[in-house]
């Protein structure tokens, strides 16, 4: 039976791009089930503490400039740090990994072809006909998910992963959780492989 992990996480998010690929090798080599559960940051910001990235004081937001460069090389990725169709709604993109889960379908191909469309080739997620191409072009029905994504059973979902991640201390993207432990950030992905591969207890914080 292999291990589970959810993995909390939003196409607006560059740190959930920045650390996929490296997330998706750790799922590999040890064999994880992964619960993919995208969420609305926006909500989850304002009902955890966090704020968006434009009401953070000018000291974080150009620390977080430096941190993405410095993240940029350590990865081995070449994305722009200003995409041209950032920020955007991401309920549609986000919505279609949730009706691809419904409809049985793995949706792996399909973010790592998201993440890719909006920080590397800098197109808009917000556009219907965008989002059904990344679809098919990563093996899926992209035009019937499309559709399917504005369902209020898709929207159902959604919020349910929100209610999710407060039940589980989530407060960010990415996070992945593992056992009830949570390793926010693609910066703790290095502590989630030590704690797969030393198969030790989860950690606490009612200690």
């Amino acid at each position: 039976m292999p291990r589970q992990v959810d993995y909390y996480f939003s196409f607006q998010s560059p740190w959930a791009y920045v650390g996929h690929r490296a997330f998706r090798d750790i799922v590999s080599t040890y064999d994880l089930e992964v619960n993919y559960k995208p969420v609305v940051l926006v909500d989850l910001f304002s009902e955890t503490g966090g704020l968006p990235l434009m009401k953070r004081h000018p000291v974080r937001q150009r620390y977080r400039m430096v941190e993405l460069q410095r993240w940029r090389d350590k990865r081995g990725l070449k994305f722009h740090l200003r995409p041209a169709n950032w920020p955007f709604n991401a309920r549609l993109a986000d919505g279609v990994v949730i009706a691809a889960i419904e409809s049985g379908l793995d949706p792996d191909r399909y973010l790592a072809r998201g993440f890719a469309a909006v920080w590397e080739d800098q197109l808009s997620l917000a556009d219907p006909a965008t989002v059904a191409k990344l679809a098919d072009e990563s093996g899926l029905p992209g035009k019937e998910l499309v559709e399917r994504s504005e369902q209020e059973a898709i929207s159902a979902a959604y919020e349910q992963n929100r209610q999710d991640t407060l039940a589980s201390d989530v407060f960010g993207s990415p996070a992945y959780v593992l056992d009830g432990e949570v390793f926010w950030g693609q910066d703790r992905i290095d502590l989630l492989e030590d704690a797969l591969k030393s198969g030790r207890a989860p950690y606490s914080s009612h200690v």
